[in-house]
């Protein structure tokens, strides 16, 4: 008997341009019933002040099309937006959010690079830490859970019907792929974790974290496992283990942090929370410095 194609979910984007960040909504047209991938809590450096203008997009989105949203859903910790699943999960009454299980991993890692130790490194806060292989459903489409480590340890992609949500992994084919020089990344393991979703079926779309497009110009977000087979400048058909991680990692050594990371990450280790008010009723982050080293080409 010839097997049934992959679900088709419907998927709307989300641009938020300061960062260059990828948000997506997709639903199951035949429950009507969705997810959240990705969603970004607005943070201004300059003024340390957050706003939820990316999230009430979404919020807006969600209620006019009728879609009852069963997951927020962070692909890793990011490090260069704040993630507005709490904020989301709470407006929308509880919603479940889920991340990849090795974030407990990134939790300890950088408690010591903040020298913190009021964050819990246990992963309480999320409602579920998915591992390889994990399926869950959104309406009646089954979402299967790949670990895609590289860019952080802790990433993963959310396969959903004939949709894959693969983040900062690949970008779009003409950019290529995503830096690997955070703590925990490494570009061998970005290769294994493209080449995994390389092998998804040719005419996957496959729906990226990021793209920077020039003032004016919409960005791209999606192209099929083939189109990147064929055309990706870093990993088409043909390009060598050996060759990728040689120019992966001769680029990452020119780029600078981004510039809200040290910001972001003490947010998203905390599920998108701030840190606990002190007596003052605010908030304080920690910067750590002399942590890291500017890239070569400031040096």
């Amino acid at each position: 008997m010839p097997s049934l194609p992959p679900a088709a979910p419907v998927v709307e984007c989300f641009f938020d341009r300061p960062t260059g960040s990828l948000q997506y909504v997709f639903h199951d047209p035949a429950t009507m019933r969705g997810a959240i991938v990705d969603p970004v809590w607005n943070f201004c450096p300059r003024s340390a002040a957050t706003s939820s203008e990316q999230a009430d997009r979404i919020l807006g989105h969600v209620r006019d099309r009728g879609i009852t949203v069963d997951w927020i859903l962070d692909t890793h910790p990011h490090a260069d937006h704040f993630s507005a699943a709490a904020y989301l999960s709470e407006k929308l009454g509880g919603v479940p959010r889920g991340i990849g299980a090795r974030v407990v991993e990134v939790q300890r890692m950088w408690r010591g690079f903040y020298h913190d130790g009021d964050l819990p490194t246990d992963g309480r806060q999320w409602d579920r830490l998915f591992n390889e292989g994990d399926i869950f459903e959104v309406g009646s489409i089954p979402v299967r859970v790949m670990l895609s480590p590289g860019h952080t340890l802790a990433s993963v992609s959310y396969v959903a019907g004939d949709a894959a949500f693969i983040h900062d992994t690949l970008m779009m084919p003409k950019s290529g792929t995503s830096r690997t020089d955070f703590p925990g990344g490494g570009a061998a393991d970005l290769w294994d974790s493209i080449r995994a979703i390389l092998n998804l079926p040719a005419d996957t779309r496959l729906y990226v974290g990021h793209d920077y497009p020039s003032a004016g110009v919409e960005p791209g977000f999606v192209a099929t496992v083939a189109e990147h087979r064929r055309g990706n400048v870093h990993v088409h058909d043909g390009i060598t283990r050996d060759e990728f991680i040689a120019t992966r990692e001769a680029r990452d050594r020119t780029l600078a942090l981004p510039d809200r990371m040290l910001h972001a990450l003490q947010v998203n280790l905390r599920g998108g929370r701030l840190p606990k008010a002190e007596a003052d009723g605010h908030s304080y982050l920690k910067i750590p410095l002399n942590r890291f080293t500017p890239p070569q080409s400031a040096t």
